[in-house]
């Protein structure tokens, strides 16, 4: 018990260990746009290309159901 107690304390600190360093108050470098009121937003993620591909295969992925439901209930009939 005490050899997992330590590699979970040991896993857990290898985040603050890695951390990178709080950014300056006056940015550092002119112009660079830190400290200029607050919070900047940066640049966000590109997510376009991939939910468009989990939509379009949901969307087959639903149809596909469909299409064997309503087959199986022609059989039946």
């Amino acid at each position: 018990m005490k050899k997992i107690i330590l590699i979970v304390l040991i896993a857990m600190s290898c985040n603050c260990i890695y951390s990178q360093p709080i950014p300056p108050p006056g940015g550092g470098v002119p112009g660079s746009g830190h400290g200029l009121g607050g919070n900047q937003g940066g640049n966000g993620a590109p997510i376009d290309g991939g939910v468009s591909i989990l939509l379009g295969l949901g969307a087959i992925y639903g149809v596909r159901k469909i299409y064997k439901f309503n087959k199986q209930n022609v059989e039946l009939k």
